[in-house]
């Protein structure tokens, strides 16, 4: 049973870093540094777009308006460390650490 928790925690961890990449992507595009129209960073932003909107879509309609800043990023960063936490301290994972 130990591994399934294992395995859950390892997507976890790899939905944390999708999340951030996301941001990070995001932000970049905002400020123009990458553009959208090249087909490769066009492709990856798909991709990411694909990954964290079924997640943050619906929290992100729950959220109030904040004039243009998406809090969705950190509010299921949030729930992703609570959730790999809670494995942790009901001892159904080992000490914190990858």
């Amino acid at each position: 049973m130990q591994s399934l928790f294992l395995l859950v925690d390892t997507i976890l961890s790899l939905y944390t870093w999708v999340i951030i990449i996301s941001v990070i992507l995001s932000w970049l595009v905002a400020f123009n540094i990458v553009n959208t129209s090249n087909r490769f960073v066009s492709i990856i932003g798909d991709i990411i777009w694909r990954l964290t909107e079924p997640v943050m879509g619906p929290i992100r309609r729950m959220l109030p308006n904040m004039g243009g800043i998406d809090l969705s990023p950190l509010v299921v960063l949030l729930l992703i460390f609570l959730l790999r936490n809670l494995m942790r301290e009901y001892g159904l994972l080992g000490p914190v650490g990858f």
